[in-house]
C-alpha cells in the first residue's frame, strides 16, 4: 500500500524563504520578508501577499533568479527524510506557494516524486512582477492534496503533511498525520506533531510510531 507525504518548500524542505533570497539583490529583502512574515502568521491573505511581493521583483533578470534558486540551502535532514519516507512506501511531493525556479531543481536534488508551485512571469528574460499558477491561494494546497489522494487512491489516514505557515492549513485539513515544522502558532494548533528543531529526520521517528 502506497502512502503520501506532502511537504511545504520554503522554511520546510528549504532553509529560508525563496522570495526573500530573490529580493536581496534589489535591496528589498526586509520589505519582502515583512510581508512574508504576516502571510505565514495568517495575518494577511496569502494571494494578496504573494502578488504584492512578486510585484517588487519587477526588473530582476530571470538568469539571476535561476542562479539564486539553484543555490538555495536545503533544510538539515531534507535528503535523508525523503529517502527514508520512500523506503517506507511513501510517494513524496512538494507543494509550494513559491516558484518552480526553486522547487524544480530542489525536487531533482532531493529525488522528490513531484513538485507543485507557481511561475514567475518574464519578458525577454526580465521579471515583469507578475505571477501565475495553482498554488497562489490560501486553499490551494488543500485542493491539490485532495486531487492527489483521489488520483493515487490514498486515504487521509495514509497521508502525512509537513509545513510551517498559515498557507499549509488547507492541506492539514486532509491528513491524519500533520507535522508543524519550526512553525507559526496558527499551524501548531492544527498539528498532531510538532518539530521544534531544524532537523527533518525527526519526522522519520514520528512516522515509525504510527
Amino acid at each position: 500500500m502506497k502512502k503520501l507525504a506532502v511537504f511545504d518548500f520554503d522554511s520546510t524542505l528549504m532553509d529560508g524563504e525563496t522570495i526573500d533570497f530573490l529580493a536581496a539583490p534589489l535591496g528589498l529583502e526586509e520589505e519582502v520578508a515583512s510581508i512574508t512574515e504576516r502571510a505565514m502568521a495568517g495575518e494577511m491573505d496569502f494571494f494578496k501577499s504573494l502578488v504584492s511581493r512578486v510585484a517588487l521583483l519587477e526588473g530582476l533578470e530571470k538568469a539571476k533568479v535561476d542562479a539564486i534558486c539553484a543555490d538555495l540551502p536545503m533544510m538539515p535532514g531534507a535528503l535523508e527524510v525523503v529517502a527514508g519516507l520512500k523506503k517506507r512506501g511513501y510517494v513524496v511531493v512538494c507543494f509550494s506557494g513559491g516558484f518552480r525556479n526553486a522547487t524544480a531543481p530542489a525536487a531533482k536534488a532531493l529525488d522528490l516524486d513531484a513538485d507543485f508551485s507557481n511561475f514567475l512571469h518574464d519578458e525577454n528574460g526580465i521579471l515583469t512582477g507578475r505571477v501565475g499558477g495553482e498554488m497562489m491561494y490560501s486553499d490551494a494546497k488543500g485542493d491539490m492534496i485532495v486531487r492527489m489522494q483521489k488520483l493515487l487512491g490514498i486515504s487521509r489516514e495514509d497521508t502525512l503533511v509537513v509545513g510551517d505557515g498559515a498557507n499549509d492549513l488547507s492541506m492539514f485539513a486532509h491528513a491524519d498525520t500533520r507535522v508543524a515544522f519550526c512553525a507559526k502558532p496558527v499551524l501548531k494548533e492544527a498539528a498532531t506533531h510538532c518539530v521544534e528543531e531544524k532537523d527533518l529526520t525527526q519526522i522519520l521517528d514520528i512516522v515509525d510510531t504510527l
